[in-house]
């Protein structure tokens, strides 16, 4: 007979949602002047039955290198962003259209909203994207004092 610990670790092993890193270094790489090690992944990607939930970190205008691009440049960083966010997604076989929800945090909201709905509305167009996510925009101090815009989202999408 299986004892009461064997039984609740053997039912918690198979109700347990697979987890899964998400990265892409081929658009953005973890930012070198983090302490290490990093206490974050670039994204999860769980899978529940028939469905994937992937789970995108806050992601901003970082290169290949782990260096902030486009400094002082608000549009330029949100299109990097918007473009790292697509490379996130590549790699799961996912795309905007999965997309379900994003939160924006802008450095100065009062001086950027107009430059980034304008940005992000070209984006979605662009992507054909509709019904549009739903999203919150919040003005934030962000981790590099060089950035200006970061986003994290949430995509769902059926397995296979």
């Amino acid at each position: 007979m299986m004892s009461k610990e064997d039984a609740l670790a053997a039912l918690s092993a198979a109700h347990a949602i697979e987890k899964k890193p998400i990265t892409n270094h081929n658009v953005l790489n973890e930012a070198y002047d983090y302490a290490k090690p990093s206490s974050f992944s670039r994204g999860l990607r769980l899978e529940l039955g028939n469905f994937v939930i992937l789970l995108i970190s806050g992601t901003a205008s970082i290169d290949e290198q782990g260096r902030t691009v486009h400094v002082g440049d608000f549009r330029g960083q949100c299109r990097r962003t918007f473009a790292n966010i697509t490379g996130l997604l590549e790699s799961e076989g996912a795309t905007w259209k999965d997309i379900v929800r994003t939160t924006c945090y802008l450095r100065d909201i009062d001086r950027d909203y107009e430059a980034f709905n304008e940005e992000r509305t070209l984006f979605y167009g662009k992507q054909g994207l509709d019904p549009l996510p739903a999203s919150t925009g919040i003005q934030a101090i962000l981790c590099r004092p060089d950035l200006l815009v970061e986003i994290e989202a949430i995509a769902m999408l059926k397995k296979g």
